[in-house]
């Protein structure tokens, strides 16, 4: 695996800077999915103590309207050959229009293109190229590591006011593991619970149309700090509860302004462009959470099974945690 800091994949001449692109030749196309191979998957086994699961994915419907103004909730139709059976379909069926994971197709690097370097006539419908059936053929398995923003900054007496969509910074995630007394292993898989889901579901639907209008939302501070703390950790996945898992609207001394000048400088092209790094957005966190805090343990067996769509862009998680 590669052992690379990310300060050192920054002064890459051979690929873009900061970029992880040609450094998993074995799996090049599961990016730092291959953090989380056989001896991390054999360890997490041990995580599965008491027997309980956890739905990590809320409802496709579950964010109606949803926050991006892009997507909408699926039109569901049952249908019948004749009276003794049932059939059904989706209609106008957004795969990120709730619980979610990115491909690396989902964004493109400003500049240099497509993670390695794949064309951009190759990022098509059935074309398999970074699809993220990549991540269905061998489904993302591995040590779950909860952090938890929301509990962290509570028992400080400073809760995230999400209506006002506060920038986080790498800073509270080294808090989170002092506070729970854990450290991050190699190919972990991330989960970070800030609350912004549950509050944006059970908000007043003037407040949520206010944070939807001003695409407003809790979210990771736009930083090569946030970036180096992921590759540096080695982590597998980065999923959170939040919409973008970066604060939206981009903070303003984003670092990447001027990398990524289409999105007003957000991370996502440094984070799956660059690093290859699947990222979950919207994921359902509180009950998992609130288990976390009972029993004082904080990880768990994850297995991330996206739907197994040649060239997929994104997909709807279809997350367990077992405990």
């Amino acid at each position: 695996m590669p052992s690379l800091t990310y300060d050192a994949l920054l002064r890459r001449t051979d690929a873009p800077p900061g970029s992880s692109w040609h450094l998993f030749p074995d799996q090049p196309e599961r990016g730092m999915a291959n953090f989380a191979g056989p001896e991390q998957v054999r360890r997490a086994a041990h995580e599965v103590r008491d027997g309980r699961a956890f739905n990590l994915d809320y409802a496709l419907d579950a964010f109606d309207p949803p926050m991006s103004r892009a997507r909408g909730i699926p039109r569901h139709r049952i249908t019948a050959k004749h009276d003794q059976a049932r059939d059904d379909v989706l209609d106008a069926f957004f795969l990120q229009a709730s619980t979610q994971v990115d491909g690396l197709r989902h964004r493109r690097a400003s500049g240099h293109g497509f993670y390695n370097a794949v064309p951009d006539h190759e990022i098509a419908p059935r074309s398999p190229r970074l699809g993220v059936q990549v991540w269905a053929e061998t489904p993302l398995v591995g040590r779950a590591l909860l952090l938890d923003l929301d509990g962290l900054l509570r028992g400080r007496g400073t809760p995230l006011d999400h209506a006002a969509g506060p920038a986080l910074g790498p800073d509270l995630l080294d808090a989170a593991l002092d506070a729970q007394g854990c450290r991050v292993e190699p190919g972990d898989l991330i989960l970070v619970h800030t609350g912004w889901a549950h509050w944006y579901l059970t908000a007043e639907p003037g407040e949520r149309a206010a944070v939807r209008d001003a695409r407003r939302a809790t979210g990771f501070v736009q930083s090569r700090d946030v970036a180096a703390w992921c590759w540096d950790h080695r982590i597998a996945l980065l999923a959170t509860d939040t919409f973008a898992v970066e604060v939206l609207p981009v903070a303003p001394g984003s670092d990447f302004h001027e990398s990524a000048p289409e999105d007003n400088g957000m991370m996502h092209q440094e984070l799956i462009a660059k690093l290859g790094l699947p990222l979950g957005e919207l994921w359902n966190l509180a009950d998992l959470a609130a288990d976390c805090r009972a029993t004082g343990r904080w990880t768990s067996l994850l297995t991330v099974k996206p739907l197994n769509l040649t060239g997929g862009v994104g997909s709807p998680a279809n997350a367990t945690a077992l405990r």
